[in-house]
């Protein structure tokens, strides 16, 4: 068994710190403030501490109360949105996704509301991490879209999102259109990405340049590196996948474009069940996802 209190200690005592009271507390569970103060009273004595400050009309929850009440809220919020998924109509499903952080907040993220808008009868709930899943392993994820590899087992389909040019850009107030792209990476600031599948050191010997030798200001996601590009803190290496939108806006200018060799790489995988393929909610986001990708290939000419 779990070493946890009984549920129904937890819930008055959530609802009384948050609402601070313990006669308000009553109120929304249907109880009355004694019962509210015995159970709290029984759950003090289960951690063998006081959880609350107690005051003439209202109480306080002491430090330690805290830590319980923002760790218990947020349990019973995932507890209450997962419910509220399990008592959709029939014909409403959710989609569990996992997807590598920065193609969800640069590239996906922005062009979910148009599935929604295809399938309004399927429900997103997304996550994300650096690290690919196994989902041989994580059952509750549906799909997921990996960053650099994808774990391959038996029975899990993987496809590559197409490949990505990887390519020099910064804010076009820190480059000089005028000048070769080699002769401004030799005196402009690097931005490295740490998590990157193509390196500094990689692009400088596919270019067979001499890469300049000073310290590089890095960030662990493709994001950080494009956004610190944007406020003019040097040059990162990144996806135009990724650095579209501030493409688009002109935050973001390639550097020496047409100067260097073009590199491309397949960095983005997507992985489902082979079981599963034919689920509705799996199959019409998978259309859907390598649609997109196919007309943004084709657009970009990546």
């Amino acid at each position: 068994m779990r070493k946890i209190p009984n549920f129904v200690l937890l819930r008055a005592f959530e609802a009384a710190a948050r609402l601070q009271s313990f006669t308000l507390a009553a109120h929304e569970l249907h109880l009355t403030p004694s019962a509210i103060s015995h159970q709290v009273k029984e759950l003090e004595e289960y951690f063998g501490l006081p959880l609350f400050i107690r005051r003439n009309r209202r109480v306080e929850v002491t430090a330690e109360g805290r830590r319980l009440f923002l760790s218990l809220a947020r349990i019973l919020d995932a507890l209450e949105a997962t419910c509220s998924e399990v008592a959709l109509a029939p014909r409403e499903q959710v989609l569990t996704l996992y997807c590598a952080p920065s193609l969800a907040v640069k590239w996906l993220g922005p062009r979910l509301p148009d599935f929604m808008l295809a399938h309004p009868n399927i429900t997103i709930r997304l996550s994300s991490g650096a690290e690919p899943i196994d989902l041989t392993q994580v059952r509750e994820i549906d799909v997921a879209i990996s960053y650099g590899y994808a774990h391959e087992h038996s029975g899990i389909d993987i496809t590559p999102l197409g490949r990505e040019r990887i390519v020099p850009m910064g804010s076009p107030l820190l480059i000089n259109r005028a000048l070769p792209g080699p002769a401004q990476l030799a005196t402009l600031p690097l931005i490295e990405s740490q998590l990157s599948q193509v390196t500094w050191r990689d692009w400088f010997n596919f270019n067979e340049l001499t890469m300049p030798v000073r310290p590089r200001t890095s960030f662990d996601r493709g994001a950080l590196a494009i956004s610190a590009a944007v406020d003019g803190m040097g040059i990162a290496l990144e996806s135009v996948r990724l650095a579209e939108r501030e493409i688009a806006r002109g935050d973001l200018v390639e550097l020496g474009a047409g100067e260097f060799r073009p590199l491309s790489r397949e960095t983005h995988f997507f992985s489902q069940r082979v079981n599963e393929q034919h689920v509705e909610k799996v199959r019409a986001f998978r259309e859907w996802l390598f649609g997109k990708v196919f007309i943004d290939s084709g657009a970009s000419g990546v």
